[in-house]
């Protein structure tokens, strides 16, 4: 059965408040998405990359691939007005090449340190249970707010997990998820496992980490950039 990672470049990146969008933001003279990319390219059991990008970007992706040998780039698709509808296009997409039991990896190209073990989990768990949210327990304490100003109510962490991407499931279940989604006039869920959860499915957990950070800010680009120079002292475990 094929892998094909599914990567979900289509926003504009608002908040960062840059000329460009930030999947497109270089760091070390390499953009955000090609690190992203290499991810995948190297990774021996994914067969292709396929990439949601934002809508007049195309071509400067495509010569991003070719200048960096992202050589397992094989789909290049049009992003929409959310997260839910560039998905939807991205899978759409895959289906017309694809069985649908052959696996998908849906992953933000803003997660440029998705380590091997991270994508190698989220296979294994996607091909035993049907699916793979790579995600990681919640350490820090939730409270509830109505207005962002005060609290009065918390959730127990340990009933938690913080979900990350990749998020994987076999190509002809997420397709016919987002039918139904359609059907039942849900268009703007902010991720596939919360799509998932509210269609009424349940979902499995695969391995994530904390740096599988996904750059929202300016301050995880200075985390992004910090970890990149980082190599781990040999006598940790």
């Amino acid at each position: 059965m094929a892998v094909v990672a599914l990567i979900i470049a289509g926003g504009k990146g608002s908040r960062m408040h840059q000329d460009i969008p930030k999947q497109f933001l270089t760091v070390n003279e390499k953009p955000i998405l090609i690190y992203t990319m290499e991810a995948f390219q190297h990774h021996p059991e994914v067969d292709a990359i396929a990439v949601v990008c934002l809508k007049g970007w195309e071509k400067i992706l495509k010569a991003y691939a070719k200048q960096f040998e992202i050589t397992k780039l094989q789909y290049v698709v049009t992003g929409g007005k959310n997260g839910q509808d560039s998905i939807r296009n991205g899978v759409f997409e895959l289906e017309k090449h694809y069985n649908e039991d052959d696996t998908v990896l849906i992953h933000d190209a803003i997660r440029p340190l998705v380590s091997a073990e991270i994508i190698s989990d989220c296979i294994i768990k996607t091909k035993t249970f049907g699916s793979a949210i790579a995600s990681i327990p919640c350490n820090e304490a939730i409270l509830q707010t109505e207005d962002g100003k005060i609290s009065s109510g918390s959730y127990p962490r340990n009933l938690l997990r913080r979900a990350q991407t990749p998020q994987g499931f076999p190509i002809g279940r997420i397709c016919d998820i987002h039918r139904r989604a359609l059907e039942a006039g849900i268009t703007n869920s902010v991720a596939s496992c919360t799509l998932m959860i509210e269609m009424g499915e349940q979902v499995y957990f695969s391995s994530g980490s904390d740096k599988n950070i996904k750059l929202t800010s300016i301050e995880d680009f200075d985390i992004f950039k910090a970890l990149l120079s980082v190599k781990r002292s040999d006598w940790l475990k």
